[in-house]
């Protein structure tokens, strides 16, 4: 799949946009109105791609609190109409991230509307969360790649932020335990919660691991990247993905600041230029 990689987003560094959808069917927030959820998310998308972002990953972030395990089936149909509407609104890469960690689904989603990767927060290992326990499948998922959406990368976090390993153990081993016997395409790498930056030398642990180990995999930044850091991260990454900052005040869930987008689109194009 490395060839792959760069089919999809090309040489050089890569910019991902997180669209995170309103409320869907059956959860708790939701209020009967899907037409907007989806309007938002498509005007979103088109945002972001001509701010010149490389490519999205689509997230049910309104779900909260999310389920450990399985969604609904409601919560399926909805994101695959979200994503369905956002392929013909964009010509960029399409990722899929149901959250918390159901991967199956996202795959599904992916299959039958022709996006190209998704997102596993938790693909190896046990993890306590705030949603209880959550254990990575990395066998049922990679069969379930290969039947429903063979095509597909998998961007897979190491030491998720919100998650605790129930085992004690590094970044090191988790990020080769992600990749050799997950068989991640893209390792990301995030704060310990949603909006913070990696800590200390992660971001190079990670890199240094895979290094030493011979195991060419693109990396990602996948939480806290602003324009203060993005230069930063870029220089030691393939890619950053953003969901919070760019979204009014910062704020995970907020509607996207076309300012704040169209900044990050400028750093990334500088780097990359």
């Amino acid at each position: 799949m490395k060839d792959r990689f760069r089919d999809i987003f090309g040489p050089g560094k890569v910019l991902i946009g997180v669209v995170h959808l309103g409320p869907l069917p059956g959860s708790p927030g939701y209020e009967g109105k899907l037409g907007r959820v989806v309007a938002r998310a498509a005007s979103e998308a088109r945002l972001l791609a001509g701010c010149g972002f490389d490519g999205l990953i689509v997230e049910n972030y309104g779900d909260l609190p999310f389920l450990s395990g399985r969604v609904e089936a409601e919560t399926i149909a909805a994101m695959a109409i979200v994503a369905s509407e956002i392929k013909q609104v964009v010509k960029i890469p399409v990722g899929i991230n149901v959250l918390r960690n159901d991967a199956r689904s996202a795959l599904a989603i992916a299959g039958v509307t022709g996006c190209e990767f998704v997102r596993v927060n938790i693909l190896v290992g046990a993890f306590t969360t705030s949603e209880g326990l959550v254990e990575g499948e990395p066998g049922e998922i990679l069969r379930c790649r290969d039947q429903v959406a063979p095509e597909a990368l998998i961007f897979a976090d190491t030491m998720v932020k919100h998650a605790s390993p129930l085992a004690p153990t590094t970044l090191g081993e988790d990020v080769l335990d992600v990749v050799e016997r997950g068989r991640a395409d893209a390792v990301i790498v995030t704060g310990a919660r949603t909006g913070r930056p990696p800590a200390g030398d992660d971001l190079e642990t990670v890199r240094a691991t895979l290094k030493a180990a011979d195991l060419a995999v693109p990396v990602f930044v996948g939480s806290g990247a602003d324009p203060l850091n993005a230069q930063d991260f870029l220089s030691l990454s393939d890619g950053l993905i953003v969901g919070s900052y760019i979204r009014k005040h910062g704020r995970a869930g907020e509607a996207i600041d076309a300012r704040r987008a169209a900044r990050m689109g400028k750093i990334k194009h500088r780097v990359r230029a």
